[in-house]
């Protein structure tokens, strides 16, 4: 697995910062998320890993699902600074948003799965997430629900097809759908002048010039787009003696040296996008800032050791704002009943 650092910070002198803010050449979000070879998309799949992402049973307590953390009813998170698992244990990390996770080259804040289908084997093994004790005893859950045989079946053909890997499939199929194009800032970027008011292009302009899309740039505003398993980190804070690193206790998580357990990788962290932003407050991977211009003079200050003014905040929140996307219509799974002995 391959994956890009980034660890220095380049201002408008980038390829990227240059062509956006001379040409307006800014890409859009596809309509389409991709979908890998061994797991081409199927209304039945989607249907099926609805309902597993849905499910809380596929926790050690029976009450906590993917749902519980990444509410697809608004903004595909849980509003919490970190998130609440099994037996009221809280998680050490603010929950991404599930919406374009698709579009991502790798997952969780830390970059330590490569695939959809990989991140959804995580979380139902995590002793503080879902609590099973591992993967096993989830596809055991499962198996013994025995209304789930037929939607496996439908979805991946007869025969011993209940397993782990095509529990992660299904749910991944299904997040493939959790997409948000077509937003304000969509509309401009293909061709539709008009969609944007004069603040939100000058808060588009501004957010090149002063050096945001040397990190923040490609149709997520996550990183150029990659091969999927390469991930697009950056060390944050770039400038830890910005007032701003203590204030948010920003260096107390080691980032993604926590799974590498490399010193190299110490405070080193999947770029985030910057898509329906409104929706996912608190922000940063400690949750600990809540508003979206806080969140633009912090990262001018440890990233780019800038001070904007309030005029280039308020332009550069007011194009955020145009990332958000209209979101597809969600409806509440059936999920098959329950046997007495499931759950102790």
């Amino acid at each position: 697995m391959r994956f890009v650092v980034i660890t220095a910070v380049v201002l408008t002198s980038t390829p990227f910062a240059v062509m956006a803010a001379a040409t307006g050449s800014w890409q859009a979000l596809p309509d389409v998320a991709p979908a890998p070879a061994d797991n081409p998309a199927t209304a039945d799949k989607v249907e099926l890993g609805k309902m597993l992402y849905f499910d809380p049973r596929l926790s050690s307590s029976g009450n906590v699902s993917c749902f519980s953390c990444h509410n697809v009813m608004e903004g595909g998170d849980d509003h919490r600074p970190t998130s609440i698992g099994v037996h009221g244990h809280f998680g050490g990390r603010n929950a991404p948003t599930v919406w374009n996770a698709a579009f991502l080259s790798s997952q969780f804040w830390d970059g330590r799965a490569a695939t959809l289908e990989e991140q959804a084997k995580g979380p139902p093994a995590n002793a503080i997430e879902m609590g099973m004790p591992n993967l096993d005893a989830v596809i055991g859950r499962v198996r013994n629900i025995p209304g789930y045989k037929p939607y496996f079946e439908k979805a991946f053909g007869a025969g011993d097809v209940v397993t782990m890997d095509n529990v992660a499939k299904a749910i991944a199929a299904y997040e493939r759908t959790l997409i948000t194009p077509n937003s304000a800032y969509d509309r401009y970027a293909r061709g539709e002048t008009k969609a944007l008011t004069e603040q939100q292009v000058r808060g588009l302009n501004t957010l090149a010039d002063v050096g945001c899309t040397s990190c923040h740039q490609g149709p997520t505003f996550s990183g150029p787009p990659l091969p999927v398993g390469t991930g697009f980190f950056m060390k944050f804070p770039t400038y830890p003696d910005s007032p701003y690193v203590a204030k948010y206790d920003f260096l107390s998580d080691s980032g993604r040296a926590s799974a590498t357990r490399d010193d190299a990788d110490k405070n080193v962290w999947r770029v985030p996008g910057l898509r329906n932003l409104v929706y996912t407050a608190p922000y940063f991977h400690n949750g600990q800032v809540h508003t979206i211009d806080e969140a633009v003079r912090i990262m001018a200050s440890t990233q780019l050791n800038q001070s904007l003014s309030d005029a280039q905040v308020a332009d550069i929140v007011a194009f955020l704002q145009t990332l958000s996307g209209p979101f597809p219509t969600q409806q509440m799974p059936r999920l098959p009943p329950t046997p007495g002995d499931l759950i102790d």
